[in-house]
């Protein structure tokens, strides 16, 4: 019978015959029939009681699962050839288990008590393929039953076992780190060993103790100067064989030390001290010219930043990081950029010395290295190197990648408006980009570059005349055609005046003035906001230049049936102030006043270029919501109504309303239908209260409202200390509160952004409990500049009738560098006297 059972049941498929004949396959569907049949034929063998060829048939089904295919059929016979007394068997069996089983799984139960028995088996290949299935898949509940069996192994002579056991115990911690002090006290002798397989393991335990807990780390730090003669020994012992790596002493070994030397010298000056001498020592005796010797110096580089190291040790980390620079290697490049960019604030002069090295990174082919050095180039800035970094940045500008302009302008422009060394330079080198960006200019640009032309009242006739220039040559650039716009309505007049001893007067005609604005107009790609500033813009133009009113009434004129809204109550409404209302044009026509900023004070006065940023983005975004962005207050009364004259009828004919003011009527209501809502009796706030915005959203509204009642309440908030309400990845959320009344409280938010690169599109939103009532005012702006170089504001005003602890939810979000990042986070530390 025996004789016939072996005939009729062949011997299965060898592995290597598996893999042949799957390779062989030439296409998806003949692999998967020849794992098919292979899968039935294994399965068609468990079930035979004869084990012979179990070993072989789950080799088979582990090549089968690594390619993707179902294998969890064969757990149990895994479980099986564990049970085996035979190695063979059980090493398979170990790796079966490895890669099929995990805690979600029942079968996962049933090897504890195996492993238990083979931890305490007299040779060490067995204990050793326990420890290291016992560290690749422990639950919790294994973790905790045989912790103690691993405890007594790493004590054990045998450094093969050792090693093993201690990466066991490596994964242990990390299942279960409340199992730490158990292997507190073996750990510590564990630096004594010579063998440089268990020194390894020792050294990532200690590791990874350190970082899960601060007692442990405080603990460790006395083994600093062990681990700094470990290190030394490295580096001065003479060759050896069995560790060399391309002429560097075990690599391996010196990066992990440096690591848990970064890690223990974090904050403590004196483990930093203990620790400097060895790494000056490891900078300048390794060899650069393999690339075992980058990695460790690169593990240098970090180490040094991330301590408390001395001046000069930094600088030799910079220049580390500089040589990597020159590198031919790529990677070895985007390593030293992505690194300088992290140090940049920890040593700002010893970077600035390797900026010529960075800037001719912006010529790289590689986008990943552009990306880095941009990046980098904008931190390095400052009023010493601002010109000659502009010219680079503006050169790489006109060259980019699309991708990279819309980002770079931005940074240039806030860059610009930081270190300036004169006004000029300022508003040539913002026309420069927008001249060479074209429409990849984000909105920002256009409201800071307004602002800028506007406060500089000695070069107004210079930047209409260089606006005027290119604004012939690139009229199919929305954001230069908005800003030649604006311009040219406020400043025409200038246009043909003599401005600068070194400029060639601009000779041109009031009518080529016009022609390029209805060309403007008349282009198709042109924006909707675009053709807002032109039409706008030649209604100014009608009180600069007298002689051609008449033709521009007619250009208005033709907008009045537009099928765009805006557009055509713009020239409705402009058109009917050539009528009866004509002899109030030029007075409703005046410059537009320069727009002040008030810098407020929290702990400390923002920069006041970010305010009149902020400021300027308030105003021209209700200019773009409404269609009265050339109705200009005077500057001198905070009445628009008082520039009426008297005896004017009052209005009539299509559009005309009745005006909601207490105090328009009579004389003034045509006024008041082309301005919307105004109240002309404004009542004075008392001291400590917040002004809520206005409900009609006229564009005057952020000339006409005084901000010192916000500035009162920042002013007193001085009596609490401030509340941390979110701080992660660079941006610094903080309140400052005071307690107006009895149940209410007025919190003032400030963000700042301590990262290199501005945070745009800053929206932050908060939710209290149904107890409370929360009211939030409109914040200064939606930009945080970088560096804590400005910071955006927001007044929170909060009812608390039932005097309840304040909790808060916060949800922000914003885009930096490129990417959109969604927080959320609960604030619940308000001081006590809040609500008490």
């Amino acid at each position: 019978m025996n004789v016939l059972k072996a005939v009729s049941m062949p011997a299965p498929k060898r592995l290597r015959d598996l893999i042949r004949e799957i390779r062989s396959s030439r296409t998806a569907a003949d692999e998967r029939a020849v794992v098919n049949r292979e899968c039935a034929t294994i399965r068609d063998s468990f079930r035979d009681q004869d084990n012979t060829y179990r070993c072989r048939n789950v080799a088979k089904l582990l090549y089968i699962h690594m390619l993707g295919y179902p294998a969890h059929f064969g757990q149990l016979e895994c479980m099986k050839l564990i049970a085996s007394p035979r190695f063979t068997d059980k090493r398979i069996g170990y790796l079966g288990a490895m890669l099929l089983l995990d805690e979600r799984q029942d079968v996962h139960l049933l090897i504890t008590n195996s492993l238990k028995n083979d931890l305490g088996h007299t040779t060490q290949y067995i204990q050793s393929l326990a420890l290291c299935t016992l560290g690749a898949i422990c639950s919790t509940e294994m973790s905790r039953d045989l912790a103690g069996e691993v405890e007594k192994m790493i004590k054990s002579s045998n450094a093969y076992i050792k090693k093993k056991a201690i990466l066991c115990a490596f994964g242990i911690i990390r299942k279960v780190p409340d199992l730490m002090e158990m292997y507190i006290p073996a750990t510590r002798s564990l630096l004594n060993e010579k063998n440089h397989g268990v020194l390894l393991t020792a050294v990532c335990l200690i590791t990874e103790m350190s970082e899960k807990s601060p007692d442990t780390l405080h603990h460790f730090r006395k083994l600093v100067p062990q681990l700094v003669r470990i290190l030394k020994h490295l580096i001065m012992a003479g060759y050896s064989p069995e560790h060399d790596v391309s002429g560097v002493s075990d690599p391996f070994l010196q990066v992990k030390i440096l690591r848990l030397l970064r890690i223990l010298g974090r904050n403590d000056a004196e483990a930093s001290e203990t620790m400097n001498d060895i790494l000056a020592q490891v900078a300048t005796n390794t060899d650069t010219s393999k690339n075992v010797g980058h990695a460790i110096l690169y593990e240098i580089v970090l180490t040094i930043m991330g301590i408390q190291s001395e001046a000069g040790l930094r600088v030799l980390a910079v220049n580390i990081l500089g040589r990597f620079l020159l590198n031919n290697d790529k990677n070895i490049r985007y390593v030293a950029l992505n690194t300088l960019l992290r140090v940049v604030n920890a040593d700002y002069n010893a970077v600035q010395r390797h900026r010529t090295t960075i800037v001719d990174c912006l010529r790289d082919p590689d986008i990943s290295i552009r990306r880095r050095a941009i990046e980098l180039s904008f931190a390095l800035i400052n009023h010493n190197n601002v010109r000659g970094m502009m010219k680079e940045l503006l050169s790489f500008l006109e060259t980019c990648d699309p991708e990279f302009k819309s980002d770079c302008c931005s940074n240039i422009v806030i860059a610009a408006s930081k270190y300036s060394p004169n006004k000029r330079w300022h508003i040539d080198t913002v026309l420069k980009v927008l001249t060479t960006a074209g429409n990849y200019i984000k909105g920002d640009v256009v409201t800071i570059v307004i602002q800028l032309v506007s406060e500089t009242s000695s070069l107004h006739a210079y930047s209409v005349q260089q606006l005027f220039r290119a604004l012939r040559v690139h009229y199919t650039e929305q954001p230069l055609a908005q800003v030649a716009a604006w311009c040219i309505g406020e400043y025409g007049d200038l246009i043909h005046s003599h401005c600068l001893e070194d400029e060639e007067p601009l000779e041109v005609s009031e009518d080529e003035v016009i022609s390029l604005l209805e060309k403007v107009l008349a282009n198709n790609n042109s924006s909707v906001v675009t053709k807002e500033y032109s039409i706008t813009a030649l209604m100014k133009l009608s009180s600069r230049y007298t002689k051609s009113s008449q033709k521009l009434k007619q250009v208005l004129a033709q907008y009045g049936s537009s099928t765009n809204v805006e557009l055509q109550q713009r020239s409705v409404e402009y058109s009917n102030l050539f009528g009866k209302y004509d002899h109030m044009r030029p007075a409703l026509l005046e410059h537009m006043p320069l727009i002040e900023a008030h810098p407020h004070s929290l702990e400390d006065q923002f920069s006041e270029g970010q305010d009149e940023v902020n400021l300027l983005t308030d105003a021209v975004s209700r200019a773009n919501a409404h269609n009265n962005a050339t109705i200009t207050p005077p500057a001198e009364n905070g009445d628009i109504l008082d520039i009426l004259s008297n005896g004017v009828s009052q209005p009539h004919g299509p559009g005309a309303e009745t005006s909601k003011s207490g105090g328009g009527g009579g004389t003034t209501d045509f006024l008041v239908d082309l301005l919307g809502d105004l109240t002309t009796d404004t009542p004075a706030a008392p001291t400590g209260t917040v002004l809520s915005p206005a409900s009609n959203n006229n564009l005057i509204d952020g000339f006409m409202q005084s901000p010192a009642p916000t500035n009162n309440v920042m002013n007193g908030m001085s009596s609490l200390p401030p509340v941390t309400a979110f701080n992660k990845n660079g941006l610094l959320v903080e309140f400052l509160c005071q307690r107006s009344e009895a149940v209410q409280t007025v919190i003032n938010m400030k963000a700042t952004n301590s990262t290199p690169f501005p945070m745009t599109d800053f929206v932050f939103q908060a939710a209290v409990p149904k107890s409370f009532q929360l009211s939030l005012q409109s914040p200064s702006g939606n930009v945080i500049a970088p560096i804590n170089s400005g910071s955006v504001t927001q007044v929170i005003q909060l009812n608390n009738p039932q005097k309840q602890a304040i909790r808060m939810r916060l949800k922000i979000s914003y885009s930096h560098n490129g990417a959109t990042v969604d927080e959320m986070g609960e604030v619940n530390t308000f001081p006590a006297e809040l609500w008490q």
